[in-house]
């Protein structure tokens, strides 16, 4: 404070504003050096994120690695079973002329309750004891399995190799409309596209059949719609259900086989089975238990490649199955009678097979396209 000459007081307000401004100037320093330490902060904040990403992202690399091993073996192995039990049992029913399919499929229901019911008590496959409502749990898969079974051995029995693999194609059809009606899934056009192929080339094959059996189209028919059916079922059973594949691979078997063997009485295939004049032949014997054998293999290979895939690709794979054992049957068995137009339907059902194993099973494709539909779709779309 000072005293003018006019004899006033004035305030003197220097120091202040000096004092002020520094304090500013303290500030200003404090907060630049408070921001750059957050940007700092923030900088390194942003490493551990970005570093973190990419591990998710590599995690889920190897997922869909895995997931992706996980459906090509399975389809590889339900084809190589399916080709397998498919010569076996063409070996055993007709070049031995073995009398009964029905004694057969008892045979291979037989092998899948043993097998699995070792399985269990040594601790090799787990799946849950036998309740009062197990049978509610899985039906009609019961049924539905013994008739395929029963009916895809009596085709075989009836059929030439290449006609029965041309007649089994329509199988695919059947399959992906039920899977529209049941689990409402719709596929991507290319599987449309390629599955009406497969079915127009089965047309032009079977338009030329010049061995017509009418048993052996009826067995194959009803086997068609009963392997459609087993498919989507067992997705679905598979889904919603805690019994898992052994458990419905278990049951299925077990809950048939009385069924199975009164059938085997009652029709008189039993007598005649036990009554065959080959079952001293070493050879006859050993290819009579690997198609036992070779049952459960399938009924296994069959819920697991439904389980990675769909029921549409396992019931495709097993036509493609199908595609090779017309193949071999027109150069081992005896019973074809080759035509152009057969053969010209066969290749153009090859051909609709591969351009659907491309579309179902390359490595960098989009997101699944089926997608579930409103309810009131459902009509339309098919």
């Amino acid at each position: 404070m000072s005293v003018s000459r006019s004899g006033n007081t004035t305030l003197d307000l220097e120091p202040l504003l000096d004092e002020s401004r520094d304090d500013s100037d303290a500030d200003n320093q404090k907060g630049e050096a408070t921001g750059g330490g957050a940007l700092l902060n923030g900088s390194s904040s942003k490493e551990p994120r970005a570093t973190g990403v990419g591990h998710r992202d590599r995690e889920r690399e190897r997922d869909e690695s895995a997931v992706f091993i996980k459906k090509i073996s399975s389809a590889v192995f339900y084809g190589l079973s399916s080709f397998m039990i498919t010569v076996i049992n063409k070996t055993v029913l007709t070049s031995y002329r073995f009398p009964s399919f029905l004694f057969l499929s008892l045979g291979q229901l037989t092998a899948s309750i043993v097998v699995l019911g070792m399985g269990k008590r040594l601790k090799l496959v787990s799946f849950p004891p036998l309740q009062r409502n197990t049978f509610a749990k899985i039906f009609p898969l019961p049924l539905i399995f013994l008739g395929n079974m029963m009916f895809g051995l009596g085709g075989t029995q009836s059929l030439s190799l290449p006609m029965f693999a041309a007649l089994r194609r329509f199988s695919i059809l059947m399959t992906m409309l039920l899977e529209l009606k049941i689990l409402g899934l719709r596929p991507s056009t290319a599987v449309q596209v390629s599955v009406y192929a497969m079915i127009g080339g089965a047309l032009v094959a079977a338009s030329d059949d010049l061995s017509f059996n009418m048993r052996g189209y009826i067995y194959v028919m009803i086997t068609n719609a009963l392997t459609a059916s087993n498919g989507v079922y067992v997705k679905k059973k598979l889904d919603t259900s805690e019994i898992g594949k052994y458990g419905l691979m278990f049951y299925n078997s077990l809950f048939m086989f009385l069924p199975a063997l009164a059938l085997n009485f009652f029709t008189g295939d039993l007598e005649q089975a036990i009554n065959f004049s080959e079952w001293h032949d070493p050879v006859f014997v050993t290819q009579f238990l690997l198609s036992c054998v070779m049952g459960f293999i399938l009924s296994y290979s069959t819920i697991l490649c439904t389980q990675f895939n769909s029921a549409l690709t396992t019931t495709i794979v097993g036509c493609l199955k199908n595609i090779c054992v017309t193949y071999l049957g027109m150069f081992i068995g005896g019973d074809y009678v080759f035509s152009w137009l057969n053969c010209i339907g066969i290749n153009i059902s090859v051909l609709a097979s591969l351009l659907y194993t491309y579309v179902t099973f390359r490595r960098k494709r989009s997101p699944d396209k089926q997608s579930h539909l409103p309810s009131s779709n459902r009509g339309e779309n098919v």
